[in-house]
């Protein structure tokens, strides 16, 4: 279908972090959008006001008149919606082109040049970052992110001068594969995911696939020693990172009164004296990998510099909520054993001497049954954890399989507790905290507000 003869785009799933950047797209085409989503959410009321018809009850009916032209109109769905939807039956026995969220953004990469990240943790922050670097230099961007950047309050960056489109490269349901990349980043393959790939094996299988989608004039930045041997095609530029080796990395690291800079290697030039705009430990590596990205896109060394300073960061990434003397909260989207132990690493660096204490949500059942004895390694590095039981998203629950799993694999010692969600005010009210983060990728975050004026007033 082409986007010229489109009239109207209606989503299934419209509310999620990255359909909600494809609404955006489209309405800013003067297309008419609407769609469906499960329930209602701050994202959701932001689209209806910006122009998208969103309603929250699975009915044909509700569907408005402007979107039963098959000819016109394109469905767009994500593939956490189950397949007997009664909406999007409706529309695959009446005709209308349906294509995955993936489909789309695959299409807009053989026709600009994607700047992709993908990696089982890492995408959102580098992908946004590198978008930020590349929309405030000369060259400027578009970008599809998964998370709404601080810098500009939105998911969705677009520019009218540039060919370049930033991508998160989502492997949940083999997404990426739709994707022609002209430059890629793999942040990392720790298994992820295996309700849909079965064993790590075909995981990191799925990783090497995408590796050959890359454009033949472009360019693959692999995060060294990690489990995956690329399988690029002839003419594809193959480079490695890390925090402190491969072709592009960090030297000279400092760390001093709440600040992180460092020097930043590279064979297309170095920058000296990076400063990073959200100082946290695991930002370095970000940083090295977005700064590639941004380099390879042709941003200067200046322009580099300048925007690492600027950059805010990511809703519910290392998202700092209060950050004084008495008391620091945190929300963090990690939602994944390796990403866990990221973000309390980072905070460890921060706060050697504070107590830290962490409410988890873990986030799916088949994740829950998969890695509870990792989860629980993860979450030992703390101090204290309150468990929360699973956000079941788009699952079905498990028998046997509850954060109790979590629970009994946690270390000895440490202070630990199980809470439901409608408790855990009261349960916050009486204990000593100084360093609070909520981990999770569930709805735990709809809480921040309430958490954050209970601690201001305690």
């Amino acid at each position: 279908m082409n986007v010229n003869t489109l009239k109207a785009v209606y989503f299934i799933g419209a509310g999620g972090i990255g359909m909600s950047a494809l609404v955006r797209y489209f309405l800013s085409k003067g297309k008419k959008v609407a769609g469906y989503d499960r329930t209602p959410s701050e994202l959701t009321q932001k689209l209806n006001e910006e122009g998208a018809a969103i309603h929250y009850e699975e009915n044909t009916a509700l569907i408005p008149d402007d979107f039963k032209q098959p000819e016109t109109t394109l469905i767009i769905y994500t593939p956490a919606i189950p397949a007997n939807h009664q909406e999007l039956t409706y529309f695959r026995e009446n005709g209308f082109e349906i294509q995955k969220r993936a489909q789309v953004l695959g299409m807009l990469t053989r026709t600009e040049r994607g700047m992709c990240v993908a990696g089982t943790h890492g995408k959102t922050t580098t992908s946004t970052m590198a978008a930020h670097l590349l929309h405030q230099s000369h060259v400027t961007c578009n970008a599809f992110l998964g998370g709404i950047s601080k810098n500009y309050g939105t998911n969705l960056l677009l520019s009218d001068k540039s060919d370049l489109v930033v991508i998160e490269a989502d492997e949940f349901d083999r997404s990426f594969h739709w994707l022609t990349p002209y430059a890629t980043v793999i942040t990392a393959t720790d298994s992820d995911h295996l309700d849909i790939y079965g064993t790590h094996e075909a995981y990191v299988e799925s990783f090497r696939k995408y590796t050959s989608l890359i454009r033949p004039d472009g360019y693959l930045i692999i995060k060294k020693g990690i489990d995956l041997q690329p399988d690029v095609q002839p003419g594809v530029t193959v480079y490695t990172y890390s925090n402190d080796e491969g072709d592009f990395h960090a030297e000279n690291i400092r760390i001093a009164n709440g600040e992180i800079t460092f020097d930043f290697i590279s064979p297309l030039g170095n920058i000296a004296d990076v400063r990073l705009g959200v100082p946290v430990y695991v930002n370095i590596e970000n940083g090295v990998a977005a700064m590639a990205l941004a380099q390879i896109g042709g941003a200067t060394a200046e322009e580099i510099r300048t925007a690492m300073a600027t950059f805010q960061g990511v809703d519910r990434r290392f998202d700092f909520k209060i950050k004084n003397d008495r008391i620091v909260l945190l929300s963090d989207y990690a939602h994944h054993p390796a990403e866990i132990r990221q973000s309390v690493t980072s905070i460890r660096t921060l706060y050697p001497d504070k107590k830290i204490t962490a409410i988890f949500q873990p986030h799916l059942y088949t994740r829950t049954r998969d890695f509870y004895k990792e989860f629980a390694d993860s979450l030992s590095l703390l101090d204290e954890v309150i468990l929360l039981d699973i956000y079941p998203a788009r699952e079905q629950p498990i028998p046997g399989i509850t954060s109790q799993l979590i629970y009994d694999n946690l270390r000895p010692g440490i202070e630990k507790c199980l809470c439901k969600k409608e408790d855990l005010l009261d349960l916050l009210k009486n204990k000593h905290l100084e360093v609070l983060i909520t981990l999770g990728a569930g709805d735990i975050d709809n809480y921040i507000p309430q958490i954050s004026e209970l601690l201001k007033n305690k």
